[in-house]
């Protein structure tokens, strides 16, 4: 299957990208028709920095941002950017500030949850939510009923890959977007168009990876 893995760059990071596959993928939420593959920004230092800088740019004058919580194995990235965001040497909003970065634990229900040494970064925060990939947007509504639970206020989304333009009304900042993958879909499980075409799945995917069937 990766022999069929072509590259797409960033625009104006050329360093900065994302492997796609095309095919039939199962995800917890939806199947689609592209995995994309986001290892090397997700792993490689010097490019997870260069994406981070990408994704600050947005909120360099005008965002506050108290803490950083990372979904999907995003933790380098969100470590980078909240240097990014932080840097005393330019005049930015958050210049100096001390920004936290946390990820959640999944309990037994598969519910997000923050122990309680934890919590403190989230009560009463302006939080940024960073993700590898939105494409049904069911992640990000679990990760906003555990913020709301915790007493934190989400100011802003970021993402790899979005295949939504906002969500809950805030815009998703993303690198990469259907403008860069056009024939990108998500279907849901019932309707999916590629199951009623008998076309085989070629793998269970998740923010880990894939595996193939």
């Amino acid at each position: 299957m990766e022999t069929r893995m072509h590259e797409i760059h960033a625009r104006n990071a050329s360093k900065v990208k994302i492997g796609v596959i095309p095919g039939h993928f199962a995800t917890n939420h939806s199947h689609v028709n592209y995995y994309v593959d986001m290892t090397a920004i997700k792993t490689s230092s010097t490019i997870a920095k260069e994406a981070a800088s990408l994704l600050a740019q947005e909120y360099m004058m005008g965002t506050n941002i108290d803490t950083i919580v990372c979904l999907e194995g995003t933790e380098m990235l969100g470590a980078f950017l909240a240097q990014a965001l932080s840097d005393a040497s330019i005049p930015v909003l958050n210049a100096g500030h001390d920004i936290n970065v946390i990820t959640p634990e999944l309990n037994a229900s598969n519910q997000m949850i923050f122990r309680d040494n934890t919590q403190k970064k989230i009560w009463g925060k302006d939080v940024l939510l960073l993700m590898a990939s939105v494409s049904t947007g069911k992640t990000i509504n679990r990760a906003v009923e555990c913020l709301q639970y915790y007493s934190g206020k989400l100011v802003a989304i970021a993402a790899i890959f979005s295949a939504a333009a906002e969500s809950r009304g805030i815009k998703i900042n993303s690198i990469f977007s259907p403008n860069d993958l056009p024939e990108y879909q998500s279907y849901g499980t019932g309707d999916c168009p590629l199951c009623a075409a008998r076309k085989k799945i070629d793998a269970i995917v998740n923010s880990y990876g894939y595996s193939k069937i």
